[in-house]
C-alpha cells in the first residue's frame, strides 16, 4: 500500500523541501533584507529636575570639539561623592548630545554586575553587545574573545556608551567601543588612575553651589517660603551638602509641612542634629521617614531586605504580607517623601537613601523579628516565580525540590504571600527569567546567609534553563557553588550531587576542567549512597552523564563512550525511553567526533527514529543534523541532503541563529563535494552573511 504524503507550507519559508521519493534534491534560498536591529537608546526618562552643571558640560563639550584626533574613542569621567548627581549629569549630557552619535546610547551599571566588590567584566561586555543586537547565543565565552566581538560590531560606529559606577579602569578599557567617533562617559566616586591606553578627560562634579541647590529645591517644591525666608532656605540646602539626592527628600518633606514656617521647620531639623550630633542630611531623611504613615515606614525599614536595585510591587506585596493594592500604596507614599524614584518598569531606591533605610531599621527594636520573617516571604516568592517560569520553558524536567507552594486558596491568604506574575507563554517566563535574573542570584545568596538551604538550592535549579541560554558564567559559578554549600548543610543527598552535577557545567565551558572534573567525581561517590528507587537511579543515570560530557569536552573519547553506555543501560533499566534517546544520541555524537563515521551513522540514525516516535522536536532536529553530517563523512551525501534540509527548515522555526550557521556551513561542504559549487558557495554566503548580522566574530576570530 501506498504510502499517503501531504505536504502544505504557511507563513515565510526560506527552504521548501516537497518530496514523495527523495531522489535528487533542489533547494532555493529565498533570502531577504536583513533585519535591522533598532537603534539603541538605553537613557532613561529625563528627570523633572535638573539645575546647572554648565561649568561641567562644558568641557565635556571642549574635549569633544578638539576632535577625533586619536585611536580610540574619548572617555570622559566624572568623578565625586555619591548623591553628588554624576548619574543625572552623565545622562543629561549623553540626551543632549544623541543627535551627534546616531548610532545609539547604550549604558551599563557596574554596580548591578559586581559581587564581593568585583565585576564580571565578561558579562557587561555581553551586555553592551545584547543593546547591540548580538543574541544571547551569539555571545562568545572568554571576556577576550567578548572583547573583540565588541570591536568588531563597533568598528566606525558613532555611539554614545555611559557606563556609571566604575571603580577601576581596568573595568572601563573592555567596554571600549573601537570608534574613534565614540563617547564614553564614565561615572566614579574618584578618579580612575589605571585607566590607560585610551584618551580620557576627568571632570570633577563638585556639591551645588547654594544658589544652584535653592533653584533645585524650587523646582522641587514651588513653595513661596522659599523666597520669603531666604536665610532658612539657604541653611537648608548647606545642611543638604549640594547634594541632589537629599534635596530632592528635603523638598518632599517641606511640601508636606505647608503650613509651618521654614524657618521653624529648619529649627526643628537643626535641633535634632545638636541633640543627635548628626549631619542635617541625616535629619532631613529622619525627618521625612517621620512623616511616613506605618505602612510605608515599615516598608522603608525593609527595603534593605529587596536583593535588586529594581523594586516591584508583586514582591513587595510578599515582603510586606499585605495584598497589592497596600504594596503599591506604600511605594506610592515612598515616591511622594522623596525616598524612592518611581520608573517605567518599577521603583528604585539611591544607595544614601538605602543606607539610612538600614540604620533606621537597626535603631527599631519593635521590629527585630520582622525582617527575618519578611526576607523569607520574599525569597520564597522568588523561588514560586522561578520555578514556575522554568516549568513553562522547559516543560517537565528532573528536579529534587518539592514543589513551590502555590498562593493559598484562601483568598486573603493569597493576597499576603504575593500575586503570581502571569506568563503568557514560555517566551514571557523566560523573558522573566532574565529580567529578574539579579534578583534571582541575589536571593540564592541572601537564603544561604539566612540558613534556608532548600530554598538556595532550590531556586538554583530553576535557573539551570536560563543559565543554557543565557551564560552569564560569574553569577551562574558563584549560585551554583552557593547551591553545593547549601545542600551540602542541609544533607540533602539528592541535592548533593544534582549541585555539583550542575556547577560543573559552567566550570568546564570556562575551561576549568580540573574544577569541574572534582565536582563530578565527588557527585559519583556520593550517588554510590543512592537507594534502588528509580528516581534515584535516574539521578546516577544523570551524574554519569555529566562526566561523559565532560570527557566529550576534553576529548577523552572511550571514558565519554563508557558514561554514556553506563548511563543508557540505567534508562533502559527503568523504563525511561527519553533517557536512553538521549544518550544513544551523546553516543553517536562521540562516534562522529572520533572518526567512526559508520558507527555514528547507526547510533544517530537510531536517535533519530526515536526522537520522532517520542515526538521530541528539537532533539529530532538535532539527531537529523547530526546524522545527516555522519552520512555524508561516510559517502552518503544523497540520503545526508534531506535531512539536512529539514534540520535548516527546523533550526529556522526555532529561531536558532547559531544551529542555522552550522547546518548553512554543512550544506555548503555537502554541496561542494556533490559537485554543485554554485549551491556551495550560496550556503556559504548565507552562513557568513547570517554570522555577520548577528554579530558574531569573523572567521579568523580576530575581530577588528
Amino acid at each position: 500500500m501506498a504510502e499517503e504524503t501531504h505536504n502544505s507550507v504557511s507563513g515565510q519559508a526560506d527552504v521548501v523541501v516537497q518530496a514523495g521519493r527523495i531522489g535528487e534534491l533542489h533547494q532555493h534560498i529565498h533570502t531577504g533584507a536583513p533585519a535591522e536591529h533598532p537603534v539603541p537608546q538605553q537613557l532613561p526618562p529625563e528627570l523633572a529636575h535638573f539645575e546647572n552643571r554648565h561649568d561641567e558640560q562644558e568641557g565635556i563639550r571642549c574635549a569633544l570639539d578638539e576632535g577625533p584626533r586619536r585611536a580610540g574613542p574619548l572617555a570622559v569621567v566624572l568623578t565625586g561623592i555619591a548623591g553628588i548627581g554624576k548619574t543625572a549629569l552623565g545622562f543629561h549630557v549623553a540626551r543632549g548630545l544623541a543627535d551627534r552619535y546616531p548610532d545609539g546610547v547604550l549604558s551599563l551599571d557596574l554596580d548591578d554586575l559586581r559581587r564581593d566588590g568585583a565585576v564580571d567584566v565578561a558579562d557587561a561586555v555581553g551586555g553592551l553587545l545584547t543593546g547591540l543586537g548580538v543574541r544571547p547565543e551569539w555571545l562568545e565565552r572568554s571576556l577576550a574573545a567578548r572583547t573583540r566581538q565588541l570591536w568588531t560590531r563597533t568598528r566606525d560606529k558613532r555611539l554614545i556608551v555611559v557606563v556609571d559606577n566604575a571603580r577601576y579602569g581596568s573595568e572601563i578599557l573592555p567596554l571600549l567601543p573601537a570608534s574613534p567617533h565614540s563617547l564614553v562617559i564614565v561615572t566614579s566616586q574618584g578618579p580612575l588612575y589605571d585607566l590607560d591606553g585610551t584618551a580620557s578627560v576627568e571632570i570633577a562634579v563638585p556639591p551645588l553651589a547654594a544658589d544652584d541647590a535653592v533653584r533645585l529645591l524650587a523646582a522641587i517644591v514651588d513653595d513661596p517660603r522659599l523666597t520669603a525666608e531666604p536665610d532658612a532656605a539657604a541653611e537648608l540646602v548647606h545642611g543638604c551638602g549640594g547634594l541632589p539626592a537629599a534635596l530632592t527628600v528635603a523638598g518632599q518633606w517641606v511640601r508636606k509641612y505647608r503650613r509651618k514656617s521654614l524657618s521653624r521647620l529648619v529649627v526643628e531639623l537643626t535641633g535634632e542634629l545638636r541633640a543627635k550630633g548628626i549631619p542635617m542630611v541625616e535629619a532631613v531623611w529622619d525627618a521625612s521617614y517621620a512623616g511616613l504613615g506605618p505602612r510605608a515606614a515599615r516598608l522603608y525599614r525593609l527595603l534593605p531586605q529587596y536583593p535588586a536595585p529594581l523594586i516591584e510591587a508583586e514582591p513587595v506585596a510578599a515582603l510586606l504580607g499585605q495584598d497589592l493594592d497596600d504594596a503599591l500604596d506604600a511605594l506610592e507614599e515612598l515616591e511622594s517623601a522623596g525616598l524612592l524614584e518611581g520608573r517605567d518598569e518599577g521603583f528604585r531606591v539611591h544607595d544614601l537613601v538605602r543606607g539610612h533605610a538600614e540604620r533606621r531599621a537597626r535603631q527599631d527594636a519593635d521590629d527585630a523579628r520582622d525582617p527575618v520573617a519578611a526576607r523569607t516571604a520574599l525569597i520564597r516568592w522568588f523561588r514560586r516565580q522561578a520555578a514556575r517560569a522554568d516549568l513553562l520553558a522547559a516543560g517537565p524536567r528532573m528536579t529534587l525540590a518539592e514543589p513551590p507552594a502555590p498562593a493559598a486558596d484562601d483568598a486573603e491568604d493569597a493576597a499576603t504571600a504575593g500575586p503570581d506574575v502571569d506568563f503568557a507563554d514560555k517566551a514571557a517566563a523566560l523573558t522573566w527569567l532574565d529580567e529578574h535574573r539579579t534578583a534571582l542570584y541575589g536571593c540564592v545568596r541572601t537564603a544561604f546567609a539566612s540558613g534556608l538551604d532548600e530554598d538556595a538550592w532550590a531556586l538554583c535549579e530553576s535557573l539551570w534553563t536560563h543559565f543554557l541560554d543565557h551564560p552569564h558564567y560569574a553569577d551562574v559559578i558563584d549560585a551554583f557553588r552557593t547551591g553545593v554549600a547549601a545542600a551540602d548543610r542541609s544533607e540533602h543527598l539528592g541535592a548533593r550531587i544534582r549541585m555539583r552535577c550542575q556547577l560543573a557545567r559552567p566550570l568546564w565551558e570556562q575551561g576549568r576542567y580540573d574544577e569541574a572534573a572534582e565536582q563530578l567525581e565527588r557527585a559519583l561517590s556520593a550517588s554510590a549512597l543512592l537507594g534502588t528507587e528509580n528516581a534515584e537511579r535516574k539521578l546516577r543515570a544523570s551524574t554519569l552523564e555529566f562526566r561523559g560530557l565532560l570527557a566529550a569536552e576534553a576529548g577523552d573519547w572511550a571514558a565519554a563512550v563508557a558514561d554514556f553506555e553506563a548511563s543508557r543501560a540505567i534508562h533502559a533499566e527503568i523504563g525511561n525511553g527519553y533517557g536512553v534517546l538521549l544518550q544513544t544520541y551523546l553516543l553517536g555524537k562521540t562516534a562522529l567526533r572520533r572518526g567512526d563515521h559508520e558507527a555514528a551513522v547507526r547510533l544517530l540514525g537510531e536517535a533519530h527514529a526515536a526522537a520522532r516516535e517520542q515526538r521530541r522536536e528539537r532533539l529530532s532536529s538535532r539527531a537529523g543534523f547530526e546524522l545527516g553530517r555522519a552520512l555524508r563523512r561516510a559517502g552518503r551525501t544523497v540520503e545526508a541532503e534531506p535531512l539536512m534540509a529539514e534540520a535548516l527548515a527546523a533550526a529556522r522555526r526555532r529561531g536558532s541563529g547559531t544551529d542555522e550557521k552550522r547546518i548553512l556551513e554543512e550544506l555548503a561542504a555537502l554541496m561542494a563535494e556533490s559537485g554543485r559549487p554554485a549551491e556551495a558557495e550560496e550556503y556559504g554566503a548565507a552562513a557568513r552573511r547570517l554570522a555577520e548580522e548577528a554579530g558574531a566574530l569573523p572567521a579568523d576570530g580576530r575581530g577588528a
